[in-house]
């Protein structure tokens, strides 16, 4: 199994075109073309819309910051630690900041099962996605069993290998559960080229 490491602050942001905001591309795949998968951490400076992604299931989680109401048909209001929201990608909600800035994280899959789930501390999750992550605001251990990386804060692991061995992650810190750091699973499974998921 071989895990990539991609820490946030390595990767270079992008400034939105209106901007309200930039955006850190952690992880695309395929790496080349057009993608299917594509991780990313946004800074929210202001508010207003988001960008429209036909074709596209995403996914949201507040990081840091106050917090975000997003005007969907269902109006939704997320925090630091809430559940993933997922939504259509083609529904480019307004985004109104609840008191200040946040700083959110965004799976986009298309062609394609994706999936965002928030970690409980020290709890297995098994997966059958193709290819599984996590992504923790703070340092910590991941733990498939058989190995175990220590991750800093504001890290991306990722495995692109098919494996079902259950993950574990353990946040460096004696707080209590309310005031964790927000860790969250992530996974892919492509289409084949027929369009059925493997």
């Amino acid at each position: 199994m071989t895990l990539r490491i991609i820490h946030a602050q390595e990767c270079p942001p992008q400034p939105w075109r209106n901007g309200g905001g930039q955006t850190r591309e952690l992880l695309v795949w395929p790496p080349e073309g057009d993608w299917q998968l594509r991780i990313s951490r946004a800074d929210i400076a202001a508010q207003g819309p988001f960008s429209a992604f036909p074709g596209v299931q995403r996914w949201f989680a507040v990081l840091q910051g106050a917090g975000v109401a997003l005007a969907l048909a269902k109006p939704q209001t997320l925090r630091a630690g809430d559940a993933p929201l997922e939504f259509d990608g083609a529904a480019a909600p307004d985004c109104h900041l609840l008191d200040g800035p946040t700083q959110d994280l965004n799976l986009m899959a298309r062609q394609g099962q994706g999936f965002m789930q928030t970690v409980i501390a020290g709890q297995a999750w098994h997966s059958l996605l193709a290819m599984r992550g996590l992504y923790s605001t703070g340092a910590g251990t991941w733990s498939d069993g058989a190995r175990q990386v220590q991750i800093s804060a504001h890290t991306l692991l990722w495995d692109e290998t098919a494996d079902t061995a259950p993950w574990t992650f353990t946040p460096d810190t004696c707080a209590a559960p309310t005031h964790i750091a927000p860790a969250y699973w992530l996974g892919f499974t492509p289409h084949t080229s027929d369009g059925a998921t493997p």
